[in-house]
């Protein structure tokens, strides 16, 4: 058994469980603020935003900061979420990240809460010309489409100050489901999807696919090569596969009313 403490509650986690340290604050309701952290991917503590101080009685005061969104559990640890070492190191990394992303209304969200009125990082990015002007290169796209799609459309290239995220050569990509989970994990934003009458696009990667049309309601609701690539892969009922969230509710609830 491993004993801990965080912010004066102990934390108890069982030998094995490989439990992280922001897991178990989040256990004990105290908030750390995550950007890159999701919590059906492996974390790569890429933001730092989520950073504690830990020490114990046997570094006779010495403490250091680590990303509690990787760092395990470890038994006698005394761990501050919210001491001024730490409180000051995450005002820095906002202010670097609203220097990139100065539109992005999470980043300023958290420089509000955080009371960074004045940031002396004052030149923008924001008019570079860059397609994903939020991204703060967090890679939760990169590894979600890698990890749980299973297509890896995406990756990171070139290196510091020019690094970003692309489509092979920046061009649209054939295998590419455009299902949207790059979209739906991104913490700013950066990554829009949109549903233009028989088209789904994703501006990024420069990618369009067409969607099918449910054959109840005669809405378009999912891309055609997602469809297919369910179907084939959950072996799903023709009639299940060709229907929309809702009309599939709605058949359901139906066959429950006329069963009862």
């Amino acid at each position: 058994m491993i004993k801990l403490t965080i912010d004066g509650q102990e934390a108890v986690t069982g030998d094995g469980e490989d439990k992280t340290l922001l897991q178990l604050a989040q256990s004990l309701g105290i908030k750390i603020p995550t950007l890159c952290y999701h919590p059906s991917l492996e974390p790569s503590g890429g933001c730092h935003l989520c950073l504690v101080e830990i020490t114990k009685p046997s570094w006779e005061g010495w403490s250091k900061l680590v990303v509690s969104c990787a760092y395990p559990a470890e038994d006698g640890i005394i761990v501050e979420t919210n001491s001024e070492s730490v409180i000051e190191t995450r005002r820095f990394i906002i202010k670097l990240l609203l220097f990139d992303c100065p539109d992005s209304e999470k980043i300023r969200s958290l420089a509000d809460e955080y009371g960074i009125e004045k940031n002396e990082f004052t030149d923008s990015g924001a008019d570079s010309g860059d397609s994903l002007k939020n991204c703060i290169l967090c890679g939760l796209c990169v590894r979600v489409c890698r990890d749980i799609i299973g297509e890896s459309v995406l990756s990171f290239v070139y290196r510091g100050v020019k690094r970003r995220v692309m489509t092979p050569y920046n061009e649209s990509s054939d295998v590419c489901l455009t299902c949207g989970a790059c979209a739906f994990v991104c913490p700013t934003g950066a990554i829009e999807l949109n549903d233009i009458i028989r088209y789904r696009h994703i501006e990024p990667w420069h990618t369009q696919r067409e969607l099918k049309k449910c054959a109840s309601c005669g809405k378009y609701f999912v891309p055609l090569i997602l469809a297919d690539k369910l179907r084939r892969k959950l072996d799903l009922f023709l009639e299940t596969a060709d229907s929309c969230p809702e009309c599939r509710r709605k058949s359901l609830a139906e066959s429950f009313v006329v069963g009862t």
